[in-house]
């Protein structure tokens, strides 16, 4: 490759790599799946080695990915969090061993399962928890204390406890949690989460604690940050203490005297891998002794004296028998291949969604064809090839009637996939009824799919109305239900009628809009007489609020039988109104930073404070900035909107805006 070749290719490499890591580290939503990411991260390297000329400070990789959001305050860590050097083949990791010993360290190793979630510190102060963060650029990192203390594996005191100790791990979710989380996604039409890792993080980095509390979330503590009054000699003894004072340490981490051994544990945890409650993405080779660690040191990104080898996705061949297509809640087609059982990452599948009919063109996938199948983050089964075409296949097309129903299917406007929009249709039928009564919704308890499956299936309830109509002698004649869990039931149901009317408005399942809109709609036109006759332009001028979701709300009530549906749950008692306290406007058309700690307010009472009187709190200073609200030790927001001329408000001028 010639200079010129080689500088374009960097730099193409580069802003791939950099998108990737903002979607990954901040945006927790990555778009490429994690082996593909390392290839072409040791594509940029392999440049860089051949044409050092080339690098930069600014190279991905010279730096770690995150960065902190604006969301949260930073945290700047005493001790920086690095992260590891990535080995793809047992010849790199004895290519680790030679430079280690090259630097006059005769080696012994710890081999460890590497987690695949976010890293975390942990600081105790006198044996009680008093902040956790994340990694975020390894130096700055984010404060999320709150969400953190949501989550039952970490203990919010020690025993027998150091003055001042720092530990670092990794936050997880278990795979139960996560199917649990994709499922309820699903329900409530909501994007899910592609995997585990991003789950975690996604859940960890909530602005509410509670969503993280429900979220199910775990922890493995690896590595002892920094302690005051007490030493160690070796790593190990390091996760001997970290464990004894009651936090949740892997218990696969053993020491190994040569290289080869700890390739052998790591090939022995490559093949556990699969039956694990929890994702790994490769193992950690780490010298033990950490005497040895400080001769070695660092380099600005990783330590010299640690290495991570990264197993590769397992892929599998299998033949399609069928494809089957099921009718989501929203009437969304979506096909499944159904194909010869196969043993991959651990389990046994034999299911893989297709996606949509677009997916399968693009990948060609006919019945009887010997197909490529992988796991995405090693969990969800996912088709990404086909190795052959089965004898006299011919392609695949997608139904042009509703499988459930028989009514034709239709491409909406800028959509992929194909829509039933027969509103009588029981798949919709029984999915509605699954999220109306989800906790988000109006939080029916008792019925769950099970139930909601029986209700459809013996003709009890078509539509949600019918729920308020369900008499006694109904529920009891369902399976496994008895006088005390029949009343249960319809009393839930009949308490859901005082639900406030944005419950209502997001457990009618309108696409597009999620339980936030519906608060703002709820709150915005005060009943749903109002909302049901607002045109789009109005719909549109809520902030927030664009077109395609306005037109989503115009062409719910416009739909054949929604008047009728309003009209039965209205007569049933279900509320109809807002009952929520009403905005102020003092702050009417006003967007408000806070920065700072102020004399009286913490930052979520001064922000809650902006939206109760009609302004918006924003989390960060721009040009459309009308005020910052600054206290003590308000950093860089300050120094930005004075930059900007930007008016700064103290708590005392805050308060006289509000009439206080």
């Amino acid at each position: 490759m010639e200079l010129e070749q080689a500088r374009q290719r960097a730099e193409e490499l580069r802003v791939i790599i950099e998108k990737n890591n903002r979607l990954y580290y901040d945006q927790d939503a990555p778009e490429l799946e994690d082996f593909e990411y390392d290839q072409l991260t040791r594509e940029l390297k392999a440049i860089e080695k051949e044409f050092p000329q080339l690098v930069t400070a600014a190279s991905p990789t010279q730096h770690v990915g995150g960065t902190a959001s604006s969301k949260f305050s930073k945290v700047t860590h005493a001790v920086k969090m690095e992260s590891l050097q990535d080995a793809f083949s047992f010849e790199e990791l004895r290519e680790f061993d030679a430079r280690v010993r090259e630097a006059g360290v005769e080696p012994v190793y710890t081999v460890e399962p590497k987690i695949d979630g976010l890293s975390v510190s942990l600081e105790y102060r006198n044996g009680v928890f008093v902040r956790g963060s994340t990694r975020g650029d390894g130096v700055v990192g984010e404060d999320v204390t709150e969400n953190l203390a949501t989550i039952k594996d970490i203990p919010h005191t020690l025993p027998d406890a150091p003055d001042f100790l720092e530990v670092r791990g990794e936050v997880y979710m278990p795979h139960s949690a996560f199917f649990l989380l994709k499922e309820q996604q699903e329900l409530e039409d909501k994007t899910p989460f592609k995997n585990p890792r991003n789950a975690a993080a996604g859940s960890l980095r909530q602005k509410d604690a509670k969503v993280t509390a429900s979220r199910g979330l775990s922890i493995f503590v690896f590595n002892l940050q920094q302690v005051e009054g007490r030493s160690f000699a070796s790593h190990h003894e390091t996760l001997d203490y970290i464990q004894s004072l009651g936090f949740p340490v892997l218990q696969r981490y053993s020491v190994f005297h040569g290289i080869e051994d700890a390739i052998q544990e790591i090939e022995t945890i490559g093949q556990l891998r699969g039956t694990l409650e929890y994702d790994i993405d490769g193992a950690v080779i780490k010298v033990n002794n950490l005497s040895d660690r400080r001769t070695l040191g660092s380099t600005n990104k990783f330590p010299r004296w640690a290495i991570a080898f990264k197993y590769p996705p397992e892929v599998k061949e299998s033949v399609v028998r069928d494809i089957e297509v099921t009718v989501g809640r929203t009437g969304v087609l979506t096909p499944t291949a159904v194909f010869d059982p196969i043993f991959l990452a651990g389990t046994s599948v034999s299911r893989a969604s297709l996606h949509n009919g677009d997916i399968i063109a693009q990948l060609d996938v006919r019945l009887g064809d010997t197909v490529q199948v992988r796991k995405a983050g090693d969990i969800i089964p996912e088709v990404i090839g086909v190795s052959r075409h089965g004898d006299g296949s011919v392609a695949y097309r997608m139904p042009e009637v509703c499988p459930s129903c028989g009514a034709p299917v239709v491409h909406l406007q800028d959509e992929t996939a194909l829509r039933c929009v027969n509103p009588e249709c029981p798949a919709q039928a029984l999915r509605n009824l699954i999220h109306f009564a989800s906790r988000a919704a109006m939080a029916i308890d008792g019925l769950g799919e099970a139930v909601a499956c029986q209700l459809i299936d013996k003709g009890l309830v078509h539509t949600v109305a019918d729920l308020y109509t369900l008499t006694r002698e109904q529920v009891l004649a369902l399976d496994k239900f008895k006088a005390k869990s029949a009343d249960n039931l319809l009393a839930a149901i009949a308490h859901s009628k005082g639900n406030n009317l944005d419950k209502l408005v997001f457990g009618l399942g309108i696409r597009n809009i999620g339980d936030k809109a519906a608060a703002l709609l709820a709150e915005h036109f005060g009943s749903m007489d109002a909302l049901r006759t607002a045109t789009q332009e109005e719909i549109s001028a809520i902030d927030g609020f664009g077109s395609v979701m306005a037109q989503s709300l115009v062409e719910f009530f416009a739909k054949d039988g929604t008047a009728d549906l309003l009209e039965r749950l209205s007569a049933a008692g279900v509320n109809m109104q807002w009952t929520g306290e009403k905005k102020g406007t003092a702050l009417a058309g006003l967007t408000i930073v806070v920065t700072g700690t102020l004399p009286t307010l913490s930052r979520q009472e001064a922000e809650a404070l902006i939206t109760q009187n009609g302004g918006k709190a924003s989390g960060s200073v721009s040009k459309k900035t009308s005020y910052v609200l600054a206290g003590e030790a308000a950093g860089s927001k300050l120094t930005k909107a004075q930059a900007l001329g930007i008016p700064v408000l103290d708590e005392s001028a805050f308060r006289a805006m509000l009439g206080q």
